[in-house]
């Protein structure tokens, strides 16, 4: 009898052990999931506004060109 009572606690021991296991490995994921996620909103500020800045300088360039052909003619 000693035995039959063995491998229920075992197995029960087995599941909650890989249960725990399962509920860190998706805490960790979680974390990781929102570190992702605040590094993309960041990035898509910066890439904002580098977008601005290349069309600062396409009008500084075509700025730059009209003053060229104006001292030039």
């Amino acid at each position: 009898m000693s035995e039959g009572r063995r491998w229920p606690v075992a197995l029960i021991s087995a599941l909650a052990v890989q249960t725990v296991g399962g509920l860190v490995w998706a805490g960790g994921a979680a974390a990781r999931i929102g570190a992702l996620e605040q590094r993309v909103d960041e990035q898509r500020l910066v890439a904002e506004r580098l977008a601005r800045l290349e069309e600062q300088g396409a009008a500084t360039r075509q700025a730059l060109e009209r003053i060229e052909r104006r001292l030039e003619g």
